[in-house]
């Protein structure tokens, strides 16, 4: 089943969707839910991908499963400003 992500994936939010993450650090499969997310921010994404990164460095797979268009629009903006070498939030060279 897959673990579903908070619907506000702002920086408000990012300690408590760090504490959810933590908890399943060490499972061996983690599938999570993207259904749900209606709110990005930048802080967000950035520990969405530390945390799987963290995993494959364990040799644990993780997928997202359903993304809502609003998680891969966020997604989608955050890989072509890395991808431009400008910062997302303020369009400044990074």
């Amino acid at each position: 089943m897959p673990l579903p992500l908070q619907a506000d994936l702002g920086i408000e939010q990012v300690s408590e969707l760090h504490a959810t993450l933590q908890a399943h650090l060490d499972d061996p499969v983690l599938e999570l839910s993207g259904a749900d997310v209606r709110r990005v921010h930048t802080a967000g994404l950035q520990l969405l991908h530390a945390f799987i990164r963290e995993r494959a460095a364990r040799g644990l797979s993780t997928t997202i499963t359903l993304p809502s268009p609003t998680l891969v629009d966020a997604a989608r903006q955050l890989a072509l400003a890395v991808s431009l070498g400008v910062d997302k939030d303020s369009g400044e060279p990074a």
